[in-house]
């Protein structure tokens, strides 16, 4: 069998209840609390209306502008699951465009992402149904392959193992792999909650920031007049 036209369908996702928890915290503060080293890189931008995609990655390798596989793993996916797209960054044919995506939100997927481009923005950038990309262009797919669903991925370098935690919002997209997920809710949830609470001292006139001193001073800034 080569190794280009495999379909692997027996692996482990990360609970649904997991994903939920992770739905109200912002992406920034996760990829904080992975040490700012995890990203899918800064052309993966959200192409929808609005609305926070969350959910395990069910990935996709497929040849740059061809999406005969994606097709399949639109098929395949379960509700819930992010379709995820490794499509090597090219933009010169969009691989998704409206038709795909009415038949991605109606099976209840949770999004998809495409390291590639898409067509028909002006339909999804009216949809609250969650799709990132790197680009836009009308110029349509092949659809001859090769391809393979559920193995390892990468985006801009964020390896993405399949039913990883996908997570994407305006600020773009942070993948939480299966065995990190419950550490990195605690702490990105401890992080959410003292940022609202900076929140709050702001709005109340009580911020401290000695820190900024703190942090001058230990540098050995000198003020001059």
């Amino acid at each position: 069998m080569p190794v280009a036209l495999r379909v692997v369908k027996d692996y482990e996702k990360v609970s649904p209840d997991l994903v939920n928890r992770f739905k109200d915290i912002p992406a920034a503060n996760v990829s904080d609390n992975m040490l700012r080293i995890t990203a899918g890189g800064s052309s993966m931008r959200p192409m929808h209306a609005g609305g926070v995609l969350a959910g395990p990655a069910f990935t996709v390798k497929s040849r740059p502008g061809d999406n005969l596989v994606l097709h399949k793993a639109l098929d395949l996916a379960a509700p819930g699951d992010v379709v995820v797209v490794d499509a090597g960054g090219d933009l010169t044919n969009a691989l998704f465009g409206e038709l795909m995506a009415a038949y991605a939100e109606a099976k209840g997927l949770a999004g998809v992402v495409l390291h590639g481009a898409i067509r028909d923005y002006a339909t999804i950038n009216r949809s609250n149904f969650p799709i990132f990309a790197a680009g836009v262009t009308h110029r349509g797919p092949y659809k001859e392959g090769p391809g393979e669903i559920n193995v390892p991925i990468a985006i801009d370098g964020m390896v993405i193992e399949p039913g990883d935690l996908m997570l994407g919002d305006d600020d773009g997209l942070v993948c939480v792999p299966k065995a990190m997920v419950e550490d990195v809710y605690a702490t990105s949830k401890a992080k959410n909650d003292n940022e609202d609470a900076q929140l709050r001292d702001i709005k109340s006139g009580k911020w401290d920031r000695s820190w900024v001193d703190e942090r001058f001073e230990e540098l050995g800034y000198v003020f001059i007049d």
